[in-house]
């Protein structure tokens, strides 16, 4: 009877408090990270003309801090595992926001660059803490939900970026949307104050410590027995969306305020930062999505209708250089082609254990990035003989092999309790 009782509950009167204070502290971690990233597409169109640089340069730049990411999951994904969930995210958030503050002083392309490399280091490291703090302290019903949420963050920190730069640029110029980029460091105060590591790795360290383990070095472990075949699919799985997401979302800013004849949609700024927020508006509600349906109908068809559909989508995002056609279209491109994030921390977490959990997220999730890293240079060097809406179309190949990767290999796991 009790049992039938709290099955008739409201989802969200079936959380804790804690579990509530975990979300917030990752999802508040994750916006803000978003914020600081992404505000170097908001102001790149200005940056070339200031530092003289050409759109294959711009789209490299992009391209180091995804790779620096890379090596940050994976650096902070050990972390976490050996130190903990909390005090990884704390870090790693501490890291992108203070050079992110730092790249408003560049006075060269070079200078930049090596802020935005080390800037990476905890963008990177912030999503493999945060998942694995969700994903372990959520129950397996509501974990998807948790992630979607959380994932939803990133959308309200693209969208914050945009508007932080409409408002700083006529003001301080580039420079000044760069030193607002220090504010997401108080928050990793307030995360070290409050959030409990999650009980699952308090007592796998608990173990640990009284029998005095000595295993081999974590990252082996995801090269040997059964996990090998999920740390591959895993990584494969997140090359083709992170190179889909980041070859389209690095370059929309610039697009949209690219003069027309020189292939973008010719908005200025107070419009381009109207757009970026309506498709992000499209994004946060895919992200959330995506989190009740992997619930609801399994982890599996949510990610093959999202990656399908984005696939559809993006090439006809790229044809249209009408302002009304881009304001319309964009909300589902983003939708579907941001919306399928939210399903990598739970799928990650329900393949390894939780020895293990956090490097595998990091391994797999930052593989990805690192090789999709490429893709912002792709693109700009792309858009250099075609035009940055061409370039776009090309992005459908990466969303339409990660649909077929999930359909022939993925198995479901929605349910699975973690061990």
């Amino acid at each position: 009877m009790a049992q039938a009782q709290l099955s008739n509950k409201p989802w969200y009167k079936e959380v804790t408090q804690n579990q509530w204070r975990a979300l917030i502290a990752a999802g508040s971690g994750w916006a803000l990270d978003a914020m600081d990233v992404m505000l170097y597409s908001m102001v790149l169109v200005q940056v070339m003309q200031e530092l003289q640089m050409d759109k294959t340069a711009g789209g490299f730049l992009a391209t180091l801090t995804l790779l620096s990411s890379a090596f940050g999951g994976l650096l902070f994904g050990m972390v976490a595992d050996r130190y903990g969930r909390t005090k990884s995210l704390m870090i790693s958030i501490i890291v992108y926001s203070l050079f992110t503050f730092l790249c408003g002083f560049s006075q060269t392309v070079t200078q930049l660059a090596v802020f935005r490399l080390l800037l990476g280091l905890g963008m990177g490291g912030e999503w493999v803490a945060g998942a694995a703090l969700i994903t372990e302290t959520w129950d397996a019903k509501h974990r998807g939900k948790a992630m979607g949420l959380v994932q939803s963050a990133w959308a309200i920190g693209y969208a914050l970026a945009a508007i932080v730069a409409g408002l700083v640029i006529p003001l301080w110029g580039w420079r000044g949307v760069f030193f607002f980029g220090i504010v997401p460091a108080l928050v990793a105060i307030w995360i070290r104050k409050g959030t409990k590591e999650p009980e699952i790795w308090e007592k796998m360290k608990q173990e640990a410590t009284t029998q005095k383990k000595k295993s081999k070095p974590k990252l082996v472990e995801l090269f040997s027995g059964k996990v090998l075949r999920w740390t591959i699919l895993g990584a494969a799985l997140s090359v083709c969306a992170q190179f889909g997401y980041w070859g389209l979302f690095t370059w929309i800013p610039s697009y949209l305020g690219t003069p027309v004849d020189q292939g973008g949609a010719g908005l200025d700024i107070m419009k381009s930062t109207t757009w970026i927020v309506i498709m992000q508006a499209g994004a946060w509600l895919g992200y959330v999505s995506f989190g009740f349906l992997a619930d609801k109908i399994g982890r599996k068809k949510t990610f093959i209708l999202f990656f399908a559909l984005a696939a559809l989508l993006v090439p006809f995002y790229g044809m249209s250089s009408d302002a009304t056609r881009l304001l319309i279209l964009g909300p589902f491109v983003a939708f579907f082609g941001s919306g399928y994030f939210s399903g990598f921390g739970a799928v990650l977490a329900e393949l390894f254990p939780t020895e293990i959990r956090a490097t595998g997220q990091g391994f797999c999730y930052n593989f990805g990035r690192g090789i999709a890293a490429t893709a912002p240079t792709v693109v700009g060097f792309m858009a250099t003989g075609m035009g940055l809406g061409a370039a776009f179309g090309f992005l459908a190949i990466s969303f339409a092999l990660a649909a077929i990767l999930v359909l022939l290999f993925l198995p479901e796991t929605m349910g699975k309790q973690l061990n």
